[in-house]
C-alpha cells in the first residue's frame, strides 16, 4: 500500500509510476476523490462529536438530534475507508530511477553473465528423459495422486533436494541469515499483503475451504507475515532470514512453450532469503541478496545471467527486481531460476510494520526478498547441465559432502 501522503502531496509522481508499470491510472483519480470525501466526513464527524460533547444536560432534543446525525454518518463513514483502501491498495509501487524503463519482458536488460554454456559431444537428453532413465523423477505417479504438474523425486532425486537446501543453509547462515522452518499456510491477511492474489489472471493461491487459510505460494509471505504490526528497535536492523518451506502455485495459464516438466509445477520446496532493513539501506542489501544468489549458482557451476526488470516487468509490489537465468541446454536458452525483489516500504504499510530509530521516530520499515534454492528449477538445470553420454549425471563438487556420492546412475 502508498503512503496517502505522497498521493496527495505527489500525484503526478504516483500517476508516472503507474504509466511505467502498465497499469490504468483511472484507479489514481478514484483514490484522489475517495481521499477527499473521506476526509471531509471525517471533519464532519469529528465536528458533530465536538458539539455534542459541549451540549448541556438542559439540552436533550439537540443531543438526540446529533446523536441521530452521528449513527447516519458513521457507518457512510466506514463505507467510504472501505472503498479508499480497497482502491489504494490497487495502486502499485512506484518503479524506483534506477529501474530501466520498459513495457514487458522483452525490454529486460541483461546486467551480466556468468560461466561458458556447455559445448556437449553428444546428444543431449532434457531432464524428463534423464529423471525417468535415472529412476528419480516421477510425473506419471505425480498426475495420478495428485493431478497434473505434481511430482514424486525418488532416491537419488530426493537426496539432491535435501542436498540443495542443505547446502543453501549452509552457505547463508554463514552469511548472518538466521534459518527458519516456516508454516505452509498462512491467513488471507498476509498473503495478500505480500501482494500474492487468490483470484484474478495472476492468481496463485491455494485457498481453503471454509478456513482464512491459504497455501503460501512462497516462504516471502510467512516471513513478511512474522513481524507485522510490531516496531523493531533500530539497533536490531537489519533482520536477515533464509526461510524453509513448500510452496503452492496454481500456475493458472502456465502451457506455454516450457510447462512441461520441472519448470512450472505446482508444488516444490525453496530456500527464501528476507531481509528487513532501514529505508536508506534498502539498495545495499537488495545488492547483498543478489550477491549471494551469485555466490550459490557459481559454487553449483551453472552458467546463468542477471537480469534487471524493467518497469513493464516488476509487478505491483517490487520497486526494483533482478532475476538470475541458469543456462538451460535442452532449451538452448537460460530459464528464470531466483528472483529478488526491493519492495521498499510497500508490504511493510500492508502490514503495519515499522522501525524505531534512536532519537525516537517511527517509520515503515524496508523488506526484500530473494529465492537461495528452487528445488524445482535448479534441479533441472543441474540434470541438463552436467549429465554424461551414458545418462547418467555428475553431481556439482558443492552437493558432494551433502550427497556422500559424485554421480547419479541408473538402478541395476
Amino acid at each position: 500500500m502508498l503512503d496517502i501522503k505522497l498521493i496527495r502531496e505527489q500525484p503526478d509522481l504516483v500517476r508516472q509510476g503507474i504509466l511505467d508499470k502498465g497499469y490504468d491510472p483511472v484507479v489514481l483519480d478514484e483514490v484522489i476523490k475517495l481521499d477527499k470525501q473521506h476526509r471531509q466526513m471525517l471533519v464532519e464527524t469529528e465536528n458533530l462529536r465536538a458539539t455534542r460533547n459541549k451540549l448541556t444536560k438542559d439540552q436533550i432534543g439537540e443531543g438526540k438530534k446529533l446523536k441521530q446525525q452521528l449513527k447516519d454518518l458513521e457507518p457512510k463513514l466506514k463505507d467510504v475507508e472501505e472503498k479508499l483502501i480497497e482502491k489504494l491498495n490497487l495502486i502499485p509501487n512506484p518503479p524506483l530511477l534506477s529501474a530501466p524503463k520498459g513495457k514487458n519482458e522483452k525490454d529486460n536488460v541483461e546486467v551480466r553473465t556468468w560461466g561458458q554454456p556447455r559445448k556437449f559431444d553428444f546428444t543431449p537428453k532434457d531432464h524428463l528423459e534423464l529423471g525417468t532413465y535415472l529412476g528419480i523423477l516421477d510425473f506419471a505417479t505425480g498426475a495420478k495422486v495428485s493431478g497434473s504438474q505434481f511430482y514424486f523425486w525418488y532416491g537419488d532425486g530426493a537426496l539432491l533436494e535435501l542436498a540443495l537446501v542443505h547446502f543453501a543453509f549452509d552457505l547463508l547462515s554463514k552469511e548472518g541469515f538466521i534459518p527458519v522452518i516456516t508454516p505452509d499456510l498462512a491467513k488471507a491477511r498476509y498473503y495478500l499483503g505480500t501482494g500474492y492474489m487468490p483470484k484474478g489472471n495472476e492468481a496463485q493461491t491455494y485457498k481453503i475451504e471454509n478456513e482464512d487459510l491459504g497455501l503460501i505460494a512462497t516462504a516471502e509471505v510467512t516471513l513478511a507475515g512474522k513481524h507485522a504490526d510490531e516496531v523493531i528497535p533500530e539497533n536490531q536492523l537489519p533482520l536477515k532470514y533464509i526461510g524453509y518451506s513448500h510452496c503452492f502455485r496454481q500456475e493458472q495459464g502456465a502451457y506455454g512453450k516450457y510447462s512441461k516438466g520441472l519448470y512450472r509445477v505446482h508444488q516444490f520446496t525453496k530456500a527464501e532469503m528476507f531481509v528487513y532493513c532501514l529505508p536508506e539501506d534498502s539498495d545495499k542489501y537488495h545488492q547483498h541478496i543478489l550477491a549471494m544468489e551469485e555466490k550459490i549458482y557459481q559454487q553449483l557451476g551453472l552458467p546463468y545471467r542477471v537480469l534487471e526488470m524493467c518497469t513493464g516487468d516488476l509487478g505491483a509490489m517490487a520497486a526494483r527486481k533482478f532475476d538470475i537465468e541458469a543456462w538451460m541446454p535442452t532449451r538452448g536458452e537460460y530459464g528464470e531460476v531466483t528472483s529478488t525483489s526491493n519492495c521498499t516500504d510497500y508490504q511493510a504499510r500492508n502490514l503495519n510494520i515499522r522501525f524505531k530509530r534512536k532519537n525516537g521516530e517511527t517509520d515503515y520499515i524496508h523488506m526484500l526478498n530473494g529465492t537461495a534454492i528452487a528445488t524445482s528449477r535448479t534441479p533441472l538445470a543441474i540434470l541438463e547441465n552436467y549429465q554424461n553420454p551414458d545418462g547418467s549425471v555428475t553431481i556439482p563438487e558443492a552437493l558432494r559432502p551433502y550427497m556422500g556420492k559424485d554421480k547419479i546412475v541408473p538402478k541395476k
